[in-house]
């Protein structure tokens, strides 16, 4: 957005996401475009200045997962008076579909914050996913058809998930009670859902953790969250809700938005070590120029980024290059053991943010950036504060293109989303869609 220009409030906004990381953001923004709902996602808390103009929905991105829960909790509250001041009356928390925590947080403590600020009695807790292969059963969450702490997601080097309980993984970090919604529930309807959420508050529970098997159940759990002022959960929810707005007859049926016409050489940039962002590295066609970084060589040079930066420049022209430091889990041990948990995260996210931020410079602009935190930490750098949401390349990633001129066009994948050919099918898809002729929109009739 233009930090200059003052934008008309939002009298539209039906609905406020703050989202813990940037590309769970783009994630729940394109499920709401999607839907038919007119979408700005901003990244951080932006200035009074900016309202939102038309938007239907505005999708508040934070880089808050593994942040300390009183900085998660900070922003969160901090986003939360943004948005409702821009008259959001129904807001959404959004947390990755594999409830991405650490043992103290941050979806509880932030969550508890939030539903404290709002006054509310009760919150779903729903991170399925089922066109990613997420779902929810007696409140074990399954990663396919495993369960979560069975899955890749036991080695991620920041949010090691050890336990496929969400009760008892959100019942750790939360201060309030935690019940179930089982799938029996659920399949009965819309109106056994409430009752069982009444005899969980009678109870004495504030949340509520949803089995959830496929779509037909996300649908059903909509119609009664887009009742509730809070909602907890991942994407598929946000769907669920949208749906029963449009239902509703609140969302006015409408052709996307057109990307603005993006120029500039392709880059890959991936920090993920997820096992998807691993198969879509090796993935990548042998005539992709690939360079990746160690971390003990950087670190060993004082992080001197002008070899990688030269070295991308001489690539050819018109095939992408691909710039990483995802590694196995034994790599990633031996990196944390040297260096530090945290620390090895925060010099690999440096390095990555530092050399994009270069090549942006040297006139790359179409970017894939795989990775939660490596995201985070690229955008910041370029200093990106709005996207435009555009067309989905897979289940949970859209292509997007920055405010402002010259635009970027950005992917930022969640390092465990995407196809094994997810890189090439990317820039194809991007290809194809700036070339296609202008659409003609439809307006609603006043």
């Amino acid at each position: 957005y233009n930090r200059d220009r003052q934008i008309e409030t939002a009298m539209n906004l039906l609905l406020g996401v703050i989202a813990d990381d940037y590309t769970g953001a783009t994630d729940i923004a394109s499920t709401l475009a999607n839907q038919g709902m007119r979408v700005i996602q901003v990244l951080g808390v932006p200035p009074q200045s900016f309202a939102g103009g038309d938007a239907q929905a505005i999708v508040v991105a934070l880089k808050s997962r593994t942040n300390s829960p009183s900085e998660a909790v900070d922003w969160s509250l901090q986003a939360l008076r943004w948005l409702r001041a821009r008259g959001a009356n129904q807001i959404l928390f959004k947390y990755c579909s594999t409830f991405d925590s650490t043992a103290t947080g941050n979806i509880g403590p932030v969550a508890d914050a939030l539903m404290d600020a709002l006054d509310c009695r009760f919150a779903f807790v729903c991170p399925a996913f089922p066109d990613n292969h997420r779902f929810v059963y007696q409140g074990y969450l399954f990663v396919g058809d495993k369960l979560l702490a069975e899955s890749s997601m036991r080695d991620h080097p920041l949010t090691p998930m050890l336990d496929s309980s969400l009760l008892r993984l959100l019942q750790a970090q939360s201060s309030k009670r935690v019940g179930l919604i089982s799938h029996e529930t659920v399949r009965q309807g819309v109106g056994a859902i409430r009752d069982r959420i009444e005899v969980l508050r009678d109870a004495g529970n504030s949340y509520g953790v949803v089995d959830v098997l496929s779509n037909a159940d996300i649908n059903t759990l909509g119609e009664v969250a887009a009742q509730h002022t809070f909602v907890t959960g991942g994407s598929a929810i946000a769907a669920g809700v949208a749906s029963s707005l449009r239902n509703s007859g609140r969302i006015d049926t409408r052709v996307a938005e057109r990307l603005p016409a993006v120029g500039g050489r392709a880059l890959v940039v991936a920090g993920s070590c997820a096992a998807a962002t691993l198969r879509q590295i090796a993935a990548a066609p042998p005539d992709w120029a690939r360079c990746k970084i160690d971390l003990d060589v950087l670190h060993e040079a004082g992080f001197d980024i002008e070899p990688v930066v030269d070295w991308a420049g001489r690539q050819p022209g018109d095939l992408p290059v691909l710039v990483y430091a995802s590694s196995t889990a034994e790599e990633v041990a031996a990196m944390q053991a040297k260096h530090g948990v945290k620390n090895a995260g925060q010099m690999i996210e440096r390095a990555l943010a530092d050399i994009t931020v270069r090549l942006v410079s040297e006139g790359f602009g179409r970017l894939i950036v795989a990775g939660g935190e490596t995201s985070g930490a690229v955008l910041t750098a370029l200093a990106i504060k709005a996207l435009h949401i555009g067309p989905r390349i897979d289940p949970g990633v859209p292509w997007t293109t920055t405010f402002g001129e010259p635009p970027l066009a950005l992917a930022l994948k969640s390092g465990n989303f995407g196809r094994d050919d997810f890189f090439q099918h990317a820039f194809t898809l991007l290809d194809n869609f700036l070339a296609q002729p202008e659409p003609e929109v439809s307006r609603p009739r006043d």
